[in-house]
């Protein structure tokens, strides 16, 4: 392989990666039963591998090494970009490619004393992943129900929430709500393999996808573990893989919906003492909506999951789900009642959890840096939250982070009067330092998200939607 041979720049890469993308969500759209032969090529593209790479270095996690203690910036200034992709490349087309270990990390879980493991994969490998991702992907697409929304192209937390909003006003009163038990640890290889074969017939990606499955853990203590099961969390192909597992939930679900007919023949159901259900997926977090009597949500009980995340529960109960609270009542000053989505109270204890840690860090930071880490934390969670009734939520967050603020700025300067401190650090009462004001979430406006659906539309629909 002649390394010095020119490679597609990366303009150039993803434009020919978002047609190849296209052709092949469009051919598995018009043909259901169509099985894919010839992938392995695509796999090996010039093109594919450098959006692949591209996507790997400018990702939060280029910074993390694997087993083998290279991150995305030592192949850059040491390795050389092109050299790196073309022995990357040589060692897929002559079937080398060894996928290595994945260095395993634990991290705290959200909202809870248990901690989570995740799996980090070599720079080469996390190139591979990227670049069978960019393949499969827009195949597994045309198959894949509207009521999944998680690691979805297109498709966001939001779109769950609102179909939930949608159906729980319309007398989908009974929820069941729960997740897949250790979705990613218990993955049945086999079972996944065999629903990849139902469109990937090409034999070398199928065995490519094994590999990574079946490469290994390295623990923190330095012990190397077999995997009979399951797919590294943190892994860029592992959400994918994912969501073709647990597809099988969402088929049985649709089945059953367009089983129940249209909305006039549901009404019928209703009429005659059967229930309708509907399901709203999140990765493995999921909940089925059902219009019809705790016992009928009872019924629907049949999947091993996890026993403290599981319960059923009334609309005007209200339930959490997704950092939200969903929940039906009496709109003030009337008589009528509403399905409200609110902030969840563990979704607020996480970011102010997260303010106080920023204010309690030394104060030897000045107070610009303290603004610009409290910004990234206070922006990015009210954009989360600002489809739904959170205005008191937000203006409660402003006060607390306020508070917060001036108290980190008491420590700092333990000797200087209010006075100045108020002069020289805020302006009207609001801390800032030089062009970095605090952000305040109270004045983050309120929008209904609109409910999307099936109407979703896919980033390969069309050619010219692509390329524009």
């Amino acid at each position: 392989m002649n390394i010095g041979a020119p490679w597609p720049d990366a303009k150039t890469a993803w434009r020919r990666v978002v047609k190849i993308q296209t052709k092949l969500h469009q051919w598995t759209t018009k043909d259901p039963g169509r099985q894919f032969d010839d992938l392995w090529n695509l796999v090996c593209d010039s093109a594919i591998l450098v959006e692949a790479w591209h996507r790997v270095r400018s990702s939060r996690g280029a910074r993390t090494a694997g087993v083998d203690g290279e991150i995305a910036h030592y192949v850059t200034a040491v390795r050389g970009e092109q050299a790196f992709l073309s022995e990357l490349r040589d060692q897929l087309k002559t079937r080398r490619f060894q996928p290595l270990p994945v260095r395993q990390v634990t991290i705290p879980k959200p909202g809870s004393t248990k901690r989570r493991r995740l799996g980090i994969a070599t720079v080469r490998d996390r190139v591979v992943q990227a670049a069978l991702k960019l393949v499969l992907e827009p195949i597994f697409e045309a198959d894949f129900q509207p009521c999944s929304y998680g690691f979805r192209p297109e498709r966001r937390a939001q779109d769950a929430i609102a179909e939930i909003h949608y159906f729980t006003s319309r007398s989908y009163e009974w929820i069941v709500e729960g997740d897949i038990k250790a979705c990613f640890d218990e993955i049945s290889h086999s079972a996944l393999l065999d629903r990849m074969r139902a469109r990937i017939g090409d034999k070398r990606v199928l065995a490519l996808v094994k590999a990574f499955l079946k490469s290994g853990v390295l623990t923190e203590d330095g012990q190397l573990q077999e995997t009979s099961t399951g797919a590294p969390q943190g892994g860029i192909l592992s959400p994918l893989l994912s969501n073709v597992a647990l597809s099988i939930l969402d088929d049985h679900f649709a089945a059953a919906w367009r089983a129940m007919g249209k909305s006039y023949q549901r009404e019928q159901r209703r009429r005659k003492g059967l229930a309708n259900y509907r399901l709203v997926r999140y990765a493995d977090d999921w909940v089925a909506m059902v219009a019809g009597t705790r016992a009928d949500a009872e019924h629907l009980r049949g999947l091993q999951l996890s026993e403290e995340k599981t319960k059923i529960a009334h609309i005007d109960q209200g339930f959490d789900f997704l950092g939200m609270h969903i929940q039906r009542h009496q709109q003030r000053g009337s008589t009528k009642r509403f399905v409200y989505t609110y902030p969840s109270r563990t979704a607020l204890a996480a970011v102010k959890a997260k303010v106080r840690d920023a204010t309690r860090r030394s104060t030897n930071q000045t107070l610009a840096i303290l603004l610009h880490r409290l910004n990234f934390v206070l922006r990015g969670w009210t954009n989360y939250h600002r489809h739904g009734a959170a205005a008191k939520t937000f203006s409660f967050l402003s006060a607390f982070t306020w508070r917060r603020v001036w108290c980190w700025l008491c420590h700092k300067y333990p000797k200087t009067g209010m006075g100045i401190l108020r002069r020289r650090h805020t302006r009207n009462w609001w801390p800032e330092q030089g062009e970095v004001r605090l952000f305040n979430p109270a004045t983050v406006a309120i929008t209904r998200y609109r409910f999307r659906g099936a109407a979703i539309p896919s980033p390969w629909a069309t050619t010219t939607k692509a390329m524009t």
